[in-house]
């Protein structure tokens, strides 16, 4: 399966025929990556991350959210001092602008999945149904064992807001720091970095869900519709709505990117891009749609 990667494509009259594409659809797959919260305002460099981690820009010399996770802190206190300040304005404060809203007003009479790449819970947050969403790569709210020596996950919104609360001088109380109550060794975020990532019983019952949600949609007018997804695990999202759009006899793919809508060639008119601001065209096709009423940023 071939196609052009560089120029991002916009299909002529995408809008118009991205809302014909939901008012026909019987179902909808929403792939959704980490430019669909950047258009939420949920961005890791320029002012939103001055505004929060300057102290650790000017020690450390890193400019970005992303980039400071990585970061080899000397200390246990300070590590935890900069991952709680992440996790609460990337997990439990609301998205600036209310692109998930909009999208939800998109599809909230439809029969719907989300598969999503993203661990800010912003669905849930926008008051998508849980039981329709597959976290694939966790969540900003929980922690696991780094071992681990097994396979559960644990909430953390309490223990990070009292690590917000009481760090003074880029580090927190040592009595905060978390341990596995099993093992006794460092807790650490539930993300996918390796093979170490927890799995745990939601994880799997979410997997399932999606997977009997496609099982059962096969020959239905089924909508692909991928918001924000680049090319850093395209295995995940990407390359699997290609080949179903392709195989399936009645599905059309949709692609909203800003500078990265593209699709396979063969797909050819079952296939629309729209490269722009996910925001702006999830707002214009609330508008267009006579079921749902946008909400103004």
């Amino acid at each position: 399966m071939s196609f052009m990667r560089g120029t991002p494509h916009d299909t002529p009259d995408g809008i118009d025929r991205l809302r014909d594409a939901l008012d026909r659809a019987e179902a909808i797959v929403i792939g959704a990556g980490a430019g669909l919260s950047s258009s939420a305002g949920f961005t890791y460099s320029g002012e939103r991350f001055e505004r929060h981690f300057h102290d650790f820009r000017e020690k450390y010399g890193f400019r970005d959210m992303y980039s400071g996770g990585f970061h080899p802190f000397p200390t246990p206190e300070e590590n935890w001092a900069y991952w709680s300040r992440y996790i609460l304005i990337n997990r439990y404060e609301d998205a600036p602008l209310p692109v998930y809203d909009n999208l939800l007003r998109v599809v909230k009479d439809k029969d719907y999945f989300v598969l999503t790449t993203n661990v800010d819970h912003c669905f849930q947050k926008a008051g998508f149904d849980k039981t329709r969403l597959f976290y694939t790569q966790g969540d900003f709210g929980l922690w696991q064992c780094s071992v681990p020596c097994h396979q559960k996950t644990y909430d953390n919104e309490a223990v990070v807001r009292r690590m917000v609360d009481e760090q003074k001088d880029m580090r927190v109380p040592s009595g905060l720091i978390p341990h596995c109550p099993v093992c006794g060794e460092p807790m650490t975020m539930n993300l996918r970095a390796d093979d170490t990532f927890v799995e745990d019983e939601g994880w799997h019952a979410a997997a399932k869900r999606y997977s009997d949600f496609l099982n059962t949609r096969r020959e239905c007018r089924t909508l692909f519709l991928e918001l924000g997804t680049g090319m850093n695990t395209p295995s995940i999202i990407k390359f699997p709505f290609w080949r179903m759009t392709r195989e399936w006899p009645n599905a059309i793919y949709a692609c909203v990117n800003l500078g990265e809508a593209f699709a396979p060639a063969e797909l050819g008119e079952r296939s629309l891009c729209i490269n722009g601001d996910i925001g702006d065209t999830l707002k214009k096709l609330a508008a267009l749609l006579k079921r749902a009423t946008p909400v103004d940023t």
